[in-house]
């Protein structure tokens, strides 16, 4: 067996700080202390999704969630069948995943509703369709693995094209519009659509591509070159459909341009924490900080966007706000500081599960 990739944990890791960031109230707060215009403003604005037509840092991290679930699927499945486990028992370990994730997210949009709700929008509902496709798909080439990844791109585009010749990616009302109310029987005030998972199941796919890769017997050398101009070549192809007026970067529908342009982020970045973790051996404490996070990534995904945000968050301001409001300080440091505070107790519980050796699986 391949040793662990450890830049894959750092890169799951990081990612999942982010997104308790976010449930933490970080970002929310930050905004809340930058005004209206200058440098701070624009930053803040990077850990927020762009409205329509357009690409920010936060649009990311989906992206990079799926993806390194991708990734992660090869070794996964050799780590299984070295155990003896059947390709048979993987597979019937792979639906009862994606059955729970299923309803890991439909039950997460119950607690935002504060009540019983169909509701298809998170992304663990879409990684129990797109963990589904790839794990078919891991036992074929790469050929076909890449030409699946890109029909369902092409349905995905060609679907929003015939729906609606004059204006396809309409913010108002479009092919996945469409969709949910046939699926749902209601849209998405934010203008995100559940199809979303035909397209993006590209990120698993290409995750997976790039396990493979590294399973491989290459040198470092080739899979930092291979992830690099695959990277750069995503990069170029999105961003010039989007500049040509061809199809935009959109997000909330994860168009072609932007699933292509966020798979390269996502294959740049993976590249960097290979060369840095695993080819320079950079591997101190700052990536164990983050990798402990990634240990338990749908617990405190979960923890966060139902305790940690609906109760956990109000607890603790009782407590900074009465000592830091005692002292006089002002409302946006409150915010500021309580945002922190949540942020650090989401890490320490990830940090005390970590150092009892209790790691939640599904």
């Amino acid at each position: 067996m391949k040793k662990r990739l450890r830049s894959l944990d750092l890169f799951r890791g990081l990612t999942m700080f982010l997104l308790m960031g976010e449930a933490a109230g970080v970002y929310s707060a930050w905004s809340a202390n930058t005004g209206t215009s200058g440098l701070a403003f624009e930053l803040a604005n990077q850990f927020h999704h762009h409205p329509w037509n357009g690409l920010r840092f936060w649009d990311l991290i989906q992206p990079f969630f799926m993806f390194i679930v991708g990734v992660a699927m090869p070794f996964s499945l050799k780590s299984r069948l070295a155990k003896g486990d059947t390709y048979r028992d993987a597979f019937l370990h792979i639906l009862r995943r994606c059955a729970l994730l299923l309803a890991f997210g439909v039950g997460l949009h119950c607690v935002y509703s504060h009540r019983i709700v169909w509701e298809l929008w998170n992304v663990l509902s879409q990684l129990s369709f797109t963990i589904l496709v790839t794990f078919l798909l891991l036992r074929k080439g790469w050929k076909m693995q890449f030409g699946i990844a890109f029909l369902m791109l092409l349905i995905a585009e060609i679907s929003y094209r015939l729906y609606q010749p004059a204006d396809p990616f309409s913010q108002e009302f479009n092919f996945g519009s469409y969709t949910d109310m046939l699926l749902m029987n209601k849209t998405n005030g934010g203008g995100w659509v559940a199809i979303n998972c035909i397209s993006t199941a590209a990120h698993t796919i290409w995750g997976a591509m790039c396990g493979e890769l590294f399973l491989s017997n290459r040198e470092a050398r080739d899979r930092i070159r291979t992830l690099i101009v695959a990277g750069c070549s995503c990069l170029l192809i999105g961003y010039s459909l989007d500049w040509l007026h061809i199809t935009p970067i959109i997000k909330r529908i994860a168009t072609t341009s932007f699933v292509i342009v966020s798979a390269g982020y996502c294959l740049l970045a993976l590249a960097l924490a290979y060369w840095l973790v695993d080819v320079k051996g950079r591997d101190g404490k700052w990536v164990t900080f983050f990798v402990i996070v990634g240990m338990n990534p749908i617990f405190i995904y979960l923890f966060a966007e139902t305790v940690g945000h609906q109760w956990f968050n109000d607890f603790v301001r009782i407590f900074n706000d009465g000592v830091f409001g005692w002292l006089g300080f002002s409302e946006g440091f409150l915010l500021i500081s309580n945002a922190l505070i949540v942020w650090f107790c989401l890490w320490y519980l990830c940090y005390w599960l970590y150092r009892k050796g209790i790691f939640f699986k599904i």
